[in-house]
């Protein structure tokens, strides 16, 4: 087995739809510009109300990539 070296972001997704859009928004957008996403853990949902109603979900998220070995970048 290969041992891997990782590291971890903190990015916060929003959604009006709900906290898993909100989630696959931020892996998305940090797929964009990170290769070899491995997991995410919820650190933190919260929301915005407004007119007494929810307008947004907002969920923390951790995300875990794998730092890739000079010789096979």
């Amino acid at each position: 087995m290969s041992e891997h070296v990782y590291k971890k972001i903190e990015l916060v997704g929003s959604s009006k739809i709900g906290l898993e859009d909100a989630i696959q928004n931020a892996i998305a957008k940090a797929s964009e510009t990170i290769r070899n996403l491995r997991w995410f853990e919820v650190v933190e949902t919260r929301g915005q109300i407004e007119n007494n109603q929810i307008a947004y979900w907002q969920v923390t998220v951790k995300i875990g990539f794998t730092i890739e070995d000079q010789s096979s970048a």
